[in-house]
């Protein structure tokens, strides 16, 4: 269907036609029609692999090698069941059944969907040994694979490389397969790359086998962590978390100056704190917001571009912050709730980036916010809604308790189910908080809950009950958690495939190689334009160190957007910290600010043109040509590419740097940031108090930069750059008061 030739300024797109926008561009979302009992047994399969995620979460974990298999056969159904081979016209039309063909399902991928779970579940049938078969115990064969290791340790590579390809595309696994060639060809690399190299069975054994490669921290996380918050994020928009966040968005910045495009941003905001994609986010919020602001007068690629770029944010949002975030905390040994505390500045940097584009465009085109009778009334969206919150703020009480992260999702997802499904006056329906008050007292008894924990929980299960809105019945909840389980299996494929990377980098060394690459050749190259910058040394504003590290940096970032074309930004962050960390480490950058520098500019890479798959989604909401809608989301960017720069100077903006937290440092380097965006903004629209000319734009853009760096020198070079442009603005509002109105 060709959804973008509707113009969306017309009227809100019916929920087929943004579902066929999500299908579009969000490959994760494009699956295959099924026959009926074939989609009756897929259904059952989603659900259970929902509920088995959903009660180990609550009630345990058994041993990793089984937890981690059980998850990948899940992926493995689920994925050969929906996703074709190729991604055909033809490969999506529902054909009839026949030798070759089950339920819309080709043979050949019911035999790979076979392999798959067979090499999924291999290792802990086969972890302690089966004498049957002359099979050792898991430990005696690390190294040492025999002929059944072999067998399914390459089924299990090259299967979750097609589940890479079909969830995802050919970028991520052909990335991948460079990887692998390095490792088994390391001989015959150049230079410094050059390398021993890896023996066949050597390297199957170790992408197999738990700890390293496919079966390491990555999938763990993923089937530990990140599955829940998926179906959380799902449920509890569902529920209507996700409309009150919209409401109140509206309410916050409707009736200001460019309201709609400020109800864009802010609802973004809210909905990335509880949606990890930043395509979901695009086609939830957009739908209300991107015609609003076609209405208002904003240029469609203007409206979609806005939406795009705030909605990307989602993944940089705390607490959430997509699958990445949870990983950063495993690589990084730190609890979940130092990355979420460590996010909040930088976030706010890019919706201030943003908002100040927003708002300083609505002036220059003159756009009026959103009539009166047009916005939510406050007193009726929380009479009606105030009950969706609960499972929100369970979760984070949860998490902040210093509580698991996945078992703050499983109190989360139980009071999103309540809050959904129970009322007060069905009697039927108390099962499901009775159910969870159950487990909180088992909690509390057992140790695991002390008593306030347990008080709050129980509070939110009844007041849950409360809940004012239409009750959400089992099929419609179910049909939600279907939803959630395809959401994740792009995110598991992607876990699973780049756990490859993983095992080459930590086999061969790689990444420290690629690290001495990046950092001698910046240190060249400062050595060379030192002379030239500073005129010998006359001005010395700055060292070679300085440079070097100037130019690291611009090397790292242009990696990561350039290698973001296409790629998740999970698996995208995974290959690029491994590779990019020891590289930072080296230029004396603090752990978690690197980790965060790789993470920003994978999320970059989503609104950076040619491939941004975000801002397409947005441009066919809006009817808008794609690329300039790409365009627009970037330049909306500012905000998020400039972040980086700036926490990896003053790392006392993450609050939680090892080199401590002082509170006049931190005030006075983030004005200084804000200061640099709103300025950058500024020559991004060409209008402050007036509008600005192109040599002042130029002054406004330099001066936005330098404000980034994080010294008093740089902020009073930064002023005096920006004067002349400032001065001109003063006047030029000055003379623009003084005439009369025609």
């Amino acid at each position: 269907m060709a959804t973008e030739e509707k113009p969306a300024a017309d009227g809100e797109l019916t929920a087929e036609e943004l579902a066929a926008i999500e299908e579009k561009y969000d490959e994760a979302a494009s699956t295959r029609p099924v026959g009926p009992s074939t989609a009756q047994m897929l259904r059952v399969v989603a659900l259970v692999f929902a509920a088995y995620h959903f009660i180990t979460a609550g009630f345990g974990l058994p041993a990793d090698y089984w937890h981690m298999g059980f998850h990948l056969t899940g992926l493995f159904i689920l994925t050969y069941a929906l996703f074709p081979f190729f991604k055909t016209k033809g490969a999506f039309v529902m054909h009839d059944n026949s030798l070759w063909r089950i339920g819309n399902i080709p043979v050949y991928d019911l035999i790979l969907m076979i392999l798959g779970v067979m090499a999924s579940l291999y290792v802990g049938v086969a972890w302690r040994g089966i004498p049957a078969l002359g099979i050792e115990e898991q430990t005696f064969r690390m190294g040492n694979p025999n002929q059944y290791d072999i067998f399914f340790g390459i089924v299990m590579i090259v299967l979750v490389l097609d589940l890479a390809r079909r969830t995802l595309g050919w970028i991520l696994p052909l990335i991948i397969c460079v990887f692998i060639s390095y490792a088994l060809l390391g001989p015959y690399y150049p230079g410094i790359l050059q390398h021993p190299g890896v023996k066949f069975n050597t390297f199957v054994s170790s992408m197999y086998f738990p700890q390293e490669g496919i079966f390491g921290v990555t999938l763990w996380v993923v089937s530990t962590i990140v599955f829940h918050f998926v179906l959380f994020g799902v449920i509890a928009q569902r529920t209507g978390l996700g409309k009150l966040f919209i409401d109140n968005a509206t309410i916050l910045a409707g009736r200001y100056t460019g309201g709609p495009a400020k109800v864009s941003v802010v609802s973004s905001a809210f909905f990335g704190t509880i949606s990890g994609s930043s395509v979901a986010n695009t086609v939830s919020t957009g739908a209300l917001t991107i015609p609003n602001m076609k209405r208002l007068g904003y240029p469609g690629h203007f409206a979609g571009g806005v939406e795009a770029a705030s909605s990307a944010g989602g993944q940089i949002t705390p607490p959430i912050m997509g699958a990445a975030a949870f990983i950063m905390a495993e690589f990084l040994e730190v609890p979940y709730t130092t990355i979420v505390i460590a996010a909040i500045f930088p976030a706010l940097l890019h919706y201030v980036g943003v908002f100040a584009v927003v708002h300083l465009m609505a002036r220059k085109l003159n756009l009026q916010g959103l009539a009166k009778e047009m916005l939510p009334q406050f007193k009726q969206v929380w009479s009606e809604g105030w009950a969706n919150i609960i499972p929100l703020v369970g979760l984070l009480f949860v998490l902040f308790s210093g509580y698991t992260p996945f078992m703050s999702a499983f109190c989360g997802i139980s009071l999103a189910v309540i809050c959904g499904m129970a009322r007060y006056n069905k009697i039927d329906t108390l099962i499901y908080p009775a159910a969870f008050i159950a487990f909180v007292l088992w909690k509390l008894s057992d140790g695991g809950f002390d008593i306030i924990m347990s008080a709050t929980l129980i509070a939110g299960a009844v007041i849950g009950t409360l809940n004012p809105e239409e009750r959400i019945k089992l099929p419609q909840m179910a049909e939600s958690v279907e939803v959630g389980v395809k959401y994740a299996l792009a995110v598991g494929a992607a876990s699973a495939a780049v756990g490859i990377v993983v095992g080459v980098i930590n086999t061969t060394g790689v990444g420290f190689r690629i690290g001495f690459m990046v950092t001698s050749g910046a240190a060249s190259m400062a050595t060379g334009l030192y002379d030239a910058i500073t005129l010998g040394g006359l001005l010395g504003f700055f060292s070679v160190n300085d440079l070097q590290l100037f130019l690291s940096l611009i090397f790292i970032a242009l990696a990561c957007i350039l290698m973001g074309a296409g790629i998740p930004t999970t698996a995208l962050y995974i290959m690029l910290v491994s590779v990019a960390q020891p590289a930072l480490a080296q230029l004396g950058i603090p752990p978690i600010a690197s980790h965060m520098f790789v993470l920003y500019y994978g999320v970059v890479s989503e609104i950076t043109p040619p491939v941004c798959t975000s801002a397409y989604a947005a441009a066919a909401i809006a009817n808008a040509n794609p690329f300039r809608t790409g365009v627009s989301a970037f330049t909306l960017g500012m905000g998020k590419i400039v972040a980086p720069m700036a926490f990896v100077y003053a790392p006392v903006l993450l609050f939680v740097s090892s080199t401590g937290f002082d509170l006049w440092q931190f005030t006075y380097t983030a004005t200084s940031c804000i200061i640099g965006v709103v300025s950058l903004s500024a020559a991004v629209v060409g209008y402050w108090l007036a509008p600005m000319a192109a040599p002042y734009r130029i002054l406004a853009a330099i001066a936005g930069l330098v404000f980034i760096a994080p010294s008093l020198q740089a902020d009073l070079v930064a002023a005096l750059i920006v004067a002349p442009a400032v001065i001109s603005q003063v006047l030029s509002r000055s003379r623009m008061s003084s005439q009369p109105a025609q």
